[in-house]
């Protein structure tokens, strides 16, 4: 059988467990009947993991696992890969996800996903419904739909899930909503959030003209459930984020980084609703995002704070400096960070949420910090807090059901962008109110062979 088909018991795997069906006015499911329950390990004994995507970055997510069991790796580029095939030789090795799983599903525990944004939701969905722990690269998905529907499947399979905003693990974001739940600079009006991606084209007109694909990579898998288009080396192995078929653009590198200090200190998973609008954009096409945005979000009152109003920024675009914070220091960590104003003054933190401060710095002389109530991950490792708690049957501090809520807030900057107008969304019903045709942009359509997920 094709790598590029799946076979017919991984896609029973995939699709008899739970019936989802996710519109674009609502959505509605029927209970789990035939959970797949994930095997119980001893806090001595190692996880058996697999990597699907386990080149550049996916590299470093096996590494970070590399004290377990790496008993299979996956990749489209093999030349890629090269690198973490040689360090885990031992490791099977696979093109295609869909068979790695159905060949080695006694022998895997866990896997990483590390692929590009439009593969996430059909891996780890995959994965999930095997019963498989599953850390995915931020975003969690490419769309809205697929971050519903995952948050819907982790909780009915009982997997334990891990977006890798690595930064949500440290203290320095910890530090911070301790500093704003204690009521250091009052009650937070606006918050500011900004990046200097994208570091990768965009605001491009037409799809790149055809070039033959290298013979170590299988083009067919790497488009995955996207729409077939000829290979570049405009897409693969590094610039795919820059368009819409593929990546997420700025948005998706770095929002569930740098808004996470915002998402969670500002409590914006308790809003029922808010809006998008866009207020500057320069270079967006059909196929590619923008070189550069501002996009404001609104948020109502919520869990007993005021409503406020969040802005992002990408393209090496900064909010302005507050008044009284001299031109010489530091906001955020310089090109990317987040920003606080408050009724009673102002906070900053890093990409990562670290380095979280009152501003001026002559503030911080002589200000001590709350009493630490939120726990501390040790080491603030990403990695070994996933695994315990893959063995220990645990929630991570960023499973899905926190990820899958900020990586739609996230999102919603994207969707904004292709609405082209502002929006109003309905966080239940998983519904624009405002603009009907624009709740096409939740979801999207999968290419034959790879619409196995129920949206």
């Amino acid at each position: 059988m094709s790598d590029s088909k799946m076979t017919r018991r991984a896609f029973l795997a995939a699709t008899t467990t739970t019936a989802v069906v996710i519109a674009a006015g609502g959505c509605a499911t029927k209970p789990n009947t035939a959970r797949v329950v994930p095997r119980k390990l001893s806090p001595n004994e190692k996880l058996n993991i697999a990597g699907i995507g386990v080149g550049g970055m996916g590299g470093g997510d096996v590494n970070g696992c590399g004290e377990e069991n790496i008993v299979a790796l996956c990749d489209v580029d093999w030349l890629k890969a090269e690198e973490t095939f040689y360090k885990f030789r031992n490791a099977k090795r696979f093109f295609d996800f869909r068979k790695m799983l159905e060949k080695m599903d006694k022998e895997i525990d866990a896997v990483t996903v590390s692929t590009p944004d439009h593969v996430h939701a059909p891996a780890t969905y995959m994965a999930m419904k095997m019963g498989k722990h599953v850390r995915v690269q931020k975003p969690m998905t490419h769309t809205i739909a697929e971050a519903r529907l995952m948050a819907k499947t982790a909780a009915e399979t009982g997997v334990t899930t891990m977006m890798g905003n690595q930064g949500h693990c440290g203290d320095g974001v910890r530090e911070l909503c301790e500093m704003l739940w204690a009521g250091t600079i009052g009650e937070v009006t606006e918050a500011h959030v900004w990046t200097d991606r994208p570091i990768w084209p965009q605001g491009i007109e037409k799809p790149l003209k055809a070039e033959d694909p290298p013979d170590t990579i299988n083009w067919n898998l790497w488009l995955g459930p996207a729409p077939v288009r000829p290979y570049n080396p405009g897409y693969a192995p590094f610039k795919w984020r820059g368009w819409w078929d593929f990546g997420c653009g700025a948005i998706g590198d770095m929002a569930c980084h740098i808004m996470d200090p915002a998402f969670w200190s500002l409590k914006l998973y308790e809003a029922p609703s808010y809006t998008v609008e866009v207020v500057q954009q320069e270079g967006m096409t059909k196929q590619t995002p923008p070189r550069k945005s501002v996009i404001k979000y609104t948020f109502p009152a919520r869990a007993g704070m005021g409503p406020v109003t969040l802005y992002w920024y990408d393209g090496k675009i900064k909010p302005p400096r507050p008044q009284g914070v001299p031109e010489e220091q530091k906001l955020g960590d310089g090109d990317n960070g987040s920003l606080f104003i408050g009724t009673k003054g102002i906070m900053t933190s890093g990409c990562y949420g670290g380095e979280s401060r009152l501003l001026p710095d002559e503030l911080m002389k002589d200000f001590k910090r709350p009493e630490p109530t939120i726990p501390r991950i040790p080491d603030g490792n990403s990695y070994k807090h996933w695994i315990e708690c893959c063995k220990k049957g645990e929630k991570t501090v960023s499973d899905f059901s926190y990820a899958g809520p900020l990586t739609e807030v996230a999102n919603m900057g994207n969707v904004a962008l292709l609405a082209g107008k502002k929006i109003e969304f309905d966080v239940a019903k998983m519904k624009i109110t405002n603009c009907w045709k624009a709740n096409k942009y939740l979801t999207k359509k999968y290419r034959k062979g790879w619409d196995f997920m129920p949206l």
